[in-house]
C-alpha cells in the first residue's frame, strides 16, 4: 500500500456559489487561449467579476431547463468547468443537437484528468437529456484541444465559423466544430 495521499477529484452541478471561481478560471484560460489573436492590452483588463456575474446567472437562472454546468473539483477547489446546452447552430435540431458551449480546464491542472472527467460529464448530461448529437466549437489554431477530444471519440463535422469578437472586423477568430454521437 502506497503512503502517498490520493488525489480527491470529482465533478459536480455548479453552485452559485462557484461563479467567482469560474469567472476567474475563464479569465485565466482565455489570457493564455488568446494570445496573438486579442490585443493584449485587452487579455490584461478582462472583467473577472462580469463573468462571474453572468456565469452566476447562468448557474441559477439558466434561461432553459437543459442549459447546464459543471465543475471539476479537487478538493473543494474549482479546476475546471464545461457548460451544455441546446445547440443554436442554423443546421442544428435544438431538439436533438446538443452543445459543449464552454470548455475550461485552469492550464496549470492540465493533464491530470479534470479535462477528461468534464467531458464525460458532459456527454452523460447531454445523453440524460436526450440529446442524440453533441458539438463543440474549437478555434482553429487549438491543436491540443482538439487533438484530446478527438481521442475521446469527437470527429471534425466540416462545420466551421469566424467570429468577430469585438464587432469591427479587427479581431476575428476562426473556429471549427467537432461532433460526437450520444
Amino acid at each position: 500500500m502506497s503512503d502517498r495521499p490520493t488525489a480527491d477529484v470529482s465533478v459536480r452541478t455548479a453552485w452559485g456559489a462557484d461563479a467567482d471561481a469560474i469567472g476567474r478560471l475563464q479569465v485565466r484560460a482565455w489570457q493564455e487561449s488568446y494570445v496573438g489573436v486579442v490585443p493584449s492590452e485587452v487579455l490584461a483588463t478582462l472583467p473577472a467579476d462580469a463573468f462571474a456575474e453572468q456565469w452566476h446567472r447562468s448557474i441559477t437562472r439558466p434561461r432553459e431547463a437543459r442549459e447546464r454546468v459543471l465543475v471539476a473539483l479537487e478538493r473543494a477547489t474549482v479546476r475546471g468547468f464545461v457548460a451544455t446546452a441546446p445547440a443554436k447552430d442554423i443546421d442544428a435540431d435544438p431538439g436533438a443537437d446538443g452543445e459543449i458551449v464552454e470548455l475550461v480546464v485552469d492550464p496549470e491542472y492540465r493533464g491530470s484528468g479534470h479535462g477528461s472527467r468534464l467531458v464525460h460529464a458532459a456527454v452523460d448530461t447531454l445523453r440524460a437529456d436526450k440529446f442524440q448529437r453533441a458539438t463543440v466549437w474549437l478555434n482553429a489554431s487549438a491543436d491540443d484541444l482538439r487533438a484530446f477530444l478527438v481521442a475521446q471519440g469527437w470527429d471534425a463535422d466540416g462545420g466551421h465559423r469566424e467570429l468577430d469578437l469585438d464587432g469591427d472586423g479587427a479581431v476575428r477568430v476562426k473556429q471549427v466544430r467537432l461532433h460526437t454521437a450520444l
